[in-house]
C-alpha cells in the first residue's frame, strides 16, 4: 500500500489559495462534463420532430439513450486507463470534439431505425471520453483544502444544463428545423466549453507530461495514490461501488417514476411535473451544500446522511396525503441525488488518491450504469405486476439504508499528501 506523506512537514495550499489560483478549473470542467449529459437532456426536444417525419414511437427515439449508456458502461473503465496513462486534458479535449461531430451528426438520420442506433453508437464512444471522470480527475489534483466544493461546481453545471438544453433544442427547432437543430445545439457546445478547456483545463499530471522524459511514464504516475491492484484489495472500494450501484437504482427510478407516483395518487398531470420539477432545483443546492459539508466534515458521515434520505422520500411518497408532503419528497430526493456523485468522486480521491484516480472511478461508475440501467425498468415492472408504486416505495427504504450504511460505515479516510507537493 503507498505511503502516506507526512502532512506537518510540507506546506498544503489553504482553500482560499486554490480557489484564487485554480477558480477557472471546475468552470471549464463543468462546460466540458456537459459532453455527458447534452444528448440525454436535449433529446425530449426531438422526439415530437422525429416521430412526425418517421413515424417512430417514444419508445424507439428514447432506445437511443440506451444505446449510448450501455455502450459508455461497456467502454468507460478503457477511458480511464486512458486519463492515468496520458492525463485527463488530452482525453477530454478529443472528447469535446468527438462528441460535438457525433452529436451533430444525428441531424443527418435517415429514418432507418438502424441508421438510428448506428448514429447513438458513436455517441456512446464519443461520450465516454466526456464522462465525469475525466473532468473530475484534473479538478481533484488541484484542490485539496477545497476539494468538495470544486467537485460540486463541476457537476453542478450540469443541472444548469438540464434546465438550459430542452430550451434552447426547442428554440433551434422552431426556427430552423430538426436537424439543423443538431448541428446548432453541438456548435453551440464545442463553441463554448473547447476555448475553455484549451486555456483552463489543466490538471496537476499534465505539470509532469510537460517535463523532459515524461512521454513513456504514465500522466500519473508522479500523483499520490494506490494501484489499482491495491485498491481492488480493498474491502472499502467495493463498498463505495455496491453504494453507487444502489443508489443509483434508487435515485434513477425514483426520478424517472416520480410524476406517474404522483398522479398514481390523483394528482394532475400539471401539477405532478411542477412538483416533480423540484428535483432539478434540489440537486444543485444539494451539489454545493454537500460540497461544503465534505470540506469540513468526515465524509464518511456526510454520505450516511446524504445517501440514506430517499427512505424519507419513499416514506412522505407512502404516507403523504397533502401536496406540500409530495413537494417535500421532491425536494429531499433531489437533495439527496446531488450528494452522490459528490461523496462518491471524493470518498475514491481520498481513499485511493490520485495515481489511478480515472481507472478506479471509471469502475465505480460502471456499478453505478448498472443501477443507472436496471432501477427504472424494475419499478416499471413493479407497477405492472402489483398495480401501484405502493411495493416499490417499500423497495427503496432497505435498498437506501443498505447504501448508506455500505459507505457511512467506513472509517475516516485516510489522506494522501497535497498533489502539488507531491507532483513538485
Amino acid at each position: 500500500m503507498a505511503e502516506d506523506t507526512d502532512l506537518s512537514e510540507i506546506q498544503v495550499p489553504t482553500a482560499r489559495e486554490e480557489w484564487r489560483k485554480y477558480w477557472t478549473l471546475p468552470l471549464a470542467a463543468g462546460l466540458g462534463n456537459v459532453g455527458s449529459v447534452i444528448h440525454i437532456y436535449s433529446l425530449g426536444a426531438f422526439m415530437a420532430p422525429l416521430s412526425a417525419e418517421f413515424g417512430w414511437s417514444r419508445a424507439e427515439i428514447s432506445s437511443g439513450i440506451t444505446v449510448s449508456n450501455s455502450g459508455t458502461a461497456i467502454i468507460g473503465l478503457l477511458v480511464g486507463l486512458l486519463i492515468d496513462r496520458f492525463g485527463p486534458r488530452r482525453v477530454g479535449i478529443f472528447g469535446i470534439i468527438a462528441m460535438s461531430l457525433a452529436f451533430g451528426a444525428v441531424g443527418l438520420a435517415s429514418g432507418s431505425y438502424g441508421n438510428w442506433v448506428f448514429h447513438w453508437a458513436l455517441i456512446a464512444l464519443a461520450a465516454t471520453a466526456t464522462q465525469t471522470t475525466v473532468w473530475t480527475s484534473a479538478v481533484t489534483t488541484r484542490f485539496d483544502a477545497s476539494r468538495g466544493l470544486a467537485i460540486a461546481l463541476t457537476i453542478a453545471v450540469n443541472g444548469a444544463a438540464a434546465t438550459l438544453l430542452p430550451i434552447a433544442a426547442t428554440l433551434a427547432i422552431e426556427g430552423f428545423g430538426w436537424r439543423q437543430a443538431f448541428f446548432l445545439i453541438a456548435a453551440g457546445w464545442l463553441a463554448l466549453s473547447l476555448p475553455m478547456v484549451l486555456l483552463f483545463f489543466r490538471g496537476a499530471a499534465e505539470d509532469y507530461i510537460a517535463e523532459p522524459g515524461s512521454a513513456k511514464v504514465p500522466a500519473s504516475e508522479h500523483l499520490p495514490g494506490m494501484e489499482v491492484r491495491e485498491a481492488l484489495r480493498s474491502a472499502a472500494f467495493y463498498r463505495l461501488a455496491i453504494t453507487g450501484c444502489l443508489f443509483a437504482f434508487v435515485a434513477m427510478s425514483m426520478i424517472v417514476h416520480f410524476v406517474p407516483i404522483l398522479t398514481d395518487r390523483g394528482l394532475g398531470a400539471v401539477e405532478a411535473a411542477s412538483i416533480a420539477g423540484l428535483v432539478g432545483i434540489a440537486s444543485i443546492v444539494g451539489r454545493f451544500v454537500t460540497g461544503y459539508l465534505l470540506d469540513r466534515f468526515p465524509a464518511e458521515r456526510v454520505a450516511l446522511i446524504g445517501i440514506s434520505l430517499p427512505m424519507v422520500s419513499a416514506l412522505l411518497l407512502l404516507h403523504g396525503q397533502s401536496t406540500f408532503a409530495y413537494s417535500a419528497a421532491a425536494a429531499i430526493a433531489g437533495f439527496s441525488l446531488g450528494a452522490e456523485l459528490d461523496v462518491l468522486i471524493y470518498l475514491t480521491s481520498r481513499r485511493f488518491g490520485l495515481k489511478r484516480f480515472g481507472t478506479l472511478f471509471a469502475i465505480v461508475m460502471v456499478a453505478m450504469t448498472i443501477g443507472t440501467a436496471t432501477g427504472p425498468v424494475t419499478a416499471g415492472a413493479m407497477f405492472d405486476r402489483f398495480g401501484s408504486y405502493d411495493t416499490y416505495l417499500w423497495l427503496v427504504i432497505p435498498l437506501a439504508l443498505i447504501a448508506a450504511l455500505s459507505v457511512g460505515t467506513l472509517r475516516p479516510s485516510p489522506r494522501f499528501a497535497s498533489v502539488a507537493t507531491a507532483v513538485h
